[in-house]
């Protein structure tokens, strides 16, 4: 076959119009009721293969079998091809990995497949407000809302659900966790019957919406004067509200809250439990099916610099632990992979190792809050796979609890209205991983980078090598040029971006370094704070001694003299020093690499990145002359190596 060659476009992401190598004509054929599914297998492969015939005799065979619901299989015929579903979704997410093994370039013979995926719950999460505007969004505005009211492009909608879908996602909520007074009405009309309508668009793939919710929404919206939850008319709002929400969308997936949490309203305020607020709002939903995800991301955010007890680290389980057992079932804890804050580095979450009875999720960030704000490259599949394969306890990984105490994963999302939907192109990678290692935990960052590169570039071995290395070490080389070690929060307050060594030091948010003349970090040990125990004993013996303390969480987790001895032999101040001084060059190399591949991928891509890549060298150089010059003054000790460092 001759096939014209199709544009690529950064707005098609990991679904470009790229033709797979096809020796024969091909035809598709299925089961009675699949009309959706088919249609979309034919937009597939009219994208890739180019040209469906109905008189061919190789055929794919779209068909229902008995599999898990969302599990699908893949297997080559004598003459044709077979994707079979447990279920019509099942079917739509096997239809979408055969396709994207084409994009791939392997070929449709040896293609073989089955996979179900290990949580029932894998959710993106928008911090979109109903303005437009989107808390920590790096890519434009929301386009979902805009001027208080749902307002979007239809095709957007469906493109971006066809994209979700074809990386296994099966619940959004759209909008932010810091609900205001505005989108706490989106439980109400009039905003409910245009969020069913959206919910509408959402349903052929597969997708079911949640909201945010407002904990004060009893008053908020129902006027009432209290929003405790063991008032019986606080009971009586949620019942009524919900059973409106249900009747206008009956596979409306639940509710998202943040309660108790960065002077928002909670349980806490009335003498309740985390436990009361979250049974009373499940309770009201529970006859329909429906989930409460309870976020964790409770803490003092007004402490005092100066006392030197109270650790943020620490908040989550001490508000949560004592409650295990205690929450409905329909309720799921929603646990940040970190116990402070999304941090570049930072520990697993004790939370997960120690809650036994209650049903959790792991919730990571997509947005590059705190890790380059899509302008600075950072692979997060790198992140994500060190924290999933993370010892939590003797001989296990966190990993091993998908499945059985996490039901869900779910993150923080880096899309917006641009073009390209993540500002930086190659930040595309994240979202695509995201989901995949959603499906399957046991999939490595380089199997990730490399998928989501073959299916989006037609580019030379050379080129996806290229790509490939750059996002495999883009993770390391944002740590060493930012907060090395685990010492984390040293950006700019409000805006998380760029350097400002002591921007929080003396704040009220609890993300304090306490660097001196001599030593820096919080000692977190069991003689310190007594964060290691909230770890299981294995755990607490391993961070508690400073020899066996991975170095990557020196700083996380002890307080360390500048002239203390790293395994290498150098002092730590002298490792803080040829991080920095390394991190900038190598983010330079970043820049020489992207280089290489003019005319290897599409000129716009490589004009963006690039100018992203030339933002992110000076930043670097910002991070590293900030950071050096501060240890300077504070030590007086120079570099061994004699490098420039400013007074």
């Amino acid at each position: 076959m001759e096939h014209t060659r199709r544009i690529y476009s950064e707005y098609n992401a990991w679904l470009q119009p790229k033709f797979y190598l096809a020796s024969k004509a091909l035809r598709i054929r299925a089961d009675f009721d699949l009309d959706f599914i088919h249609q979309e297998c034919h937009l597939g492969l009219i994208r890739l293969w180019g040209e469906i015939q109905d008189s061919a005799a190789y055929t794919l065979q779209l068909k229902m079998d008995d599999l898990e619901p969302e599990a699908f299989s893949l297997t080559p015929l004598i003459n044709g091809f077979e994707i079979a579903g447990g279920s019509k979704t099942g079917l739509l997410y096997g239809v979408y990995r055969f396709l994207n093994r084409l994009a791939a370039g392997e070929n449709i013979e040896k293609i073989q497949e089955r996979s179900a995926p290990q949580v029932d719950y894998r959710i993106i999460n928008h911090w979109d407000n109903m303005d437009g505007h989107i808390e920590r969004g790096y890519a434009g505005h929301s386009f979902f809302f805009h001027n208080h009211k749902f307002d979007y492009d239809e095709e957007r909608i469906i493109t971006y659900a066809r994209m979700m879908a074809s990386i296994g996602i099966n619940g959004i909520c759209i909008n932010n966790v810091n609900v205001n007074k505005v989108s706490a009405g989106l439980i109400a009309e009039p905003h409910l019957s245009d969020l069913a309508e959206l919910a509408a668009l959402f349903r052929p793939f597969g997708i079911r919406l949640l909201v945010s919710v407002h904990f004060d929404a009893p008053m908020i919206v129902g006027g009432l004067t209290t929003s405790d939850p063991l008032d019986a008319g606080v009971k009586e709002f949620w019942q009524a509200q919900s059973t409106v929400v249900y009747t206008k969308i009956p596979d409306f997936l639940g509710y998202l809250v943040k309660a108790d949490s960065e002077f928002r309203g909670g349980p806490e305020a009335f003498g309740r439990t985390q436990a009361d607020g979250a049974n009373t709002i499940a309770a009201a939903v529970a006859p329909f099916g429906g989930l409460v995800f309870w976020r964790c991301f409770v803490y003092n955010c007004q402490q005092d610099w100066r006392d030197q007890q109270t650790d943020r680290p620490m908040a989550a389980y001490k508000h949560f632990q004592p409650l295990d057992g205690t929450f409905d079932e329909n309720v799921i804890l929603q646990i940040k992979n970190g116990p402070v804050d999304f941090q570049t580095r930072e520990p697993v979450s004790p939370l997960f190792s120690s809650l036994k009875n209650t049903r959790e999720a792991i919730e990571f960030q997509i947005a590059q809050e705190y890790t380059g704000q899509q302008i600075d490259l950072f692979s997060l599949a790198v992140q994500w796979e060190e924290i999933l394969t993370t010892e939590i306890d003797k001989g296990k990984q966190l990993k091993s609890l998908f499945g059985q105490e996490i039901v869900a994963v779910t993150a923080v999302t880096n899309t917006g209205n641009n073009m390209n939907w993540t500002g930086n192109t190659l930040a595309q990678c994240n979202l695509y991983a995201f989901g995949r290692i959603a499906w399957n935990p046991d999939l490595t960052a380089k199997e990730l980078i490399r998928e989501w590169i073959q299916i989006t570039f037609e580019t030379n071995e050379l080129g996806c090598l290229t790509m490939e290395e750059m996002l495999l070490t883009s993770r390391g080389i944002y740590e060493s040029y930012t907060a090395p070690l685990g010492i984390g929060f040293m950006v700019n307050p409000n805006s998380h971006y760029g350097p400002n060594v002591d921007g929080y030091e003396f704040s009220h948010w609890g993300t304090y370094h306490r660097a001196s003349f001599d030593a820096i970090g919080v000692d977190r040990t069991s003689k310190g704070t007594g964060f290691t125990l909230q770890y299981p004993e294995s755990l607490q013996r391993k961070y508690d001694d400073i020899t066996s303390c991975p170095e990557e969480l020196l700083l996380f987790f002890h307080r360390v003299r500048y002239d203390y001895k790293m395994k290498d032999g150098r002092t730590l101040l002298q490792y803080m020093y040829d991080s920095h001084f390394e991190g900038a060059q190598q983010a330079e190399a970043l820049l020489q690499a992207w280089e290489t591949l003019e005319n290897r991928v599409p000129q716009e891509t490589f004009n963006s990145v690039k100018e992203r890549l030339k933002r992110q060298l000076r930043n670097a150089r910002e991070w590293r002359d900030q950071v050096n010059t501060y240890f300077y003054r504070k030590t007086g000790i120079n570099d061994d190596k004699g490098r420039q460092i400013y007074m």
